[in-house]
């Protein structure tokens, strides 16, 4: 047997890293799941633009991806949903 140094239960929890989401995350997240293609949206339904910290934390988790570059607002993330996303929010 080879000596890691690492428990059993260490090796699981760094091999199987759990994804937690905010509220914020999670709402925005939410929006996309009746959307073709699982298309995130750049405001809520109050028409307030979706922050864009809250996209790029999405990005960085995984549970979004870029879409598309829009040529007319480049700063603006157009992003779906991902597989484990949807995952993610059951």
């Amino acid at each position: 047997m080879v000596e890691t140094g690492l428990k059993w239960a260490e090796m699981v929890t760094n091999t199987q890293k759990r994804i937690s989401l905010t509220t914020g995350e999670r709402a925005y997240l939410s929006m996309g799941l009746k959307q073709p293609g699982g298309k995130l949206p750049l405001f809520d339904r109050a028409g307030q633009e979706i922050p864009s910290g809250v996209i790029r934390k999405c990005l960085e988790k995984g549970v979004a991806e870029p879409w598309f570059a829009n040529p007319m607002k480049p700063d603006w993330l157009v992003c779906r949903l991902t597989d484990e996303g949807r995952k993610l929010l059951g």
